[in-house]
């Protein structure tokens, strides 16, 4: 069955979802919402010209819209995902899921209510390398470390340091190095070892009110977490999963194309994967898939892991003094 989606935002993560997704033969781009029917319009005219809408409600009323994808900025996603399904709209809401714990758990508990299927865009954990990686842990034995970095100089970053402070480096849009980057970290770990006790955090805070790039230790009963993010210097370190046995190299945690295990008698095995689609595909394939399948969660970006995640990233920025505006809005 195809499935009919509504578009929130018109940036170019977007358009990668959307050229991904047309690969599924089952997507089908209904409408696009934008404030500016300028800017819709020209968005639409790439894609065989969907309906073009300026008031979400009107987008939502609209019959042809099965499921939403939400790529608006991150303050925005929660109360755009719990309105999409108070409407009976799935939502395919892109990382970071939203600004805080609390809204998480709004729209967990809107998903329940309105009985649709809510699912967070964490591209990385649905790919067939991810699935290579997970599958072959037991190899390493005793797992004792898990490190990922995700350190990339943002493209706004020079604007930035100009005085021009644009979206990446707003915190008005809960944005930051830990949002957009650090996540990449924290969410296959998660996936793959659940929830940490202890988190230990810090971080280099820019004038503007984020977070320019930071560190995290995470504890676990026998193993630790260790993880690098930056929106202001670059990395070109690969993962690890370090255990008693060997140690796993991966070559980009956010999208993993290149698996392989160094073991300790000097022996490296290729567990690398074809991958024959482009990374957004598999967050496409996997949600379509379930709503054909009449199921209202991933079992692998499963509503906990999203939770848990976003516990994480709030306890790292009450370590480094990150506060959004939308965290004051919750407190009220």
């Amino acid at each position: 069955m195809t499935v009919r989606f509504g578009i929130i935002g018109t940036n170019w993560i977007t358009e990668r979802f959307i050229q991904a997704a047309l690969d599924t033969e089952e997507f089908v781009l209904s409408v696009v919402y934008s404030r500016s029917e300028e800017k819709g319009k020209a968005f639409a005219a790439k894609y065989a010209e969907p309906k073009v809408f300026t008031r979400l409600e009107d987008m939502l009323e609209d019959r042809e819209v099965d499921a939403v994808y939400i790529a608006s900025p991150n303050s925005f996603h929660a109360d755009q995902a719990v309105l999409c399904m108070s409407y009976g709209k799935h939502v395919l809401c892109e990382k970071p899921m939203a600004s805080n714990t609390a809204e998480v758990k709004r729209m967990i508990d809107a998903a329940r209510t309105y009985d649709v299927l809510l699912m967070e865009a964490m591209k990385s954990t649905l790919m067939p390398n991810f699935r290579t990686v997970r599958d072959n842990l037991y190899k390493l034995g005793q797992i004792r470390r898990y490190f990922a970095s995700y350190c990339q100089y943002s493209s706004r970053y020079d604007a930035y340091k100009q005085g021009t402070i644009l979206n990446a480096f707003n915190p008005e849009f809960s944005n930051g190095s830990l949002m957009d980057l650090g996540i990449y970290c924290i969410y296959p770990m998660v996936t793959l070892f659940g929830k940490p006790d202890t988190v230990q955090a810090s971080g280099v805070m820019l004038s503007s009110g984020v977070d320019g790039e930071g560190s995290l230790l995470l504890s676990y009963p026998e193993m630790d977490g260790v993880i690098m993010h930056s929106k202001i210097s670059d990395s070109y370190a690969p993962a690890e999963i370090q255990g008693e046995n060997g140690t796993m190299l991966i070559d980009k945690i956010n999208q993993p194309y290149d698996v392989k295990i160094h073991y300790r008698d000097g022996t490296v095995e290729n567990l690398t994967q074809l991958q024959q689609h482009e990374s957004m595909y598999y967050e496409a394939r996997e949600f379509i898939d379930l709503l054909n399948r009449g199921e209202r969660e991933s079992a692998v970006n499963t509503w906990t892991n999203s939770l848990v995640t976003a516990e994480i990233m709030e306890e790292a920025r009450r370590q480094i003094g990150l506060v959004f505006p939308a965290d004051r809005l919750v407190q009220k």
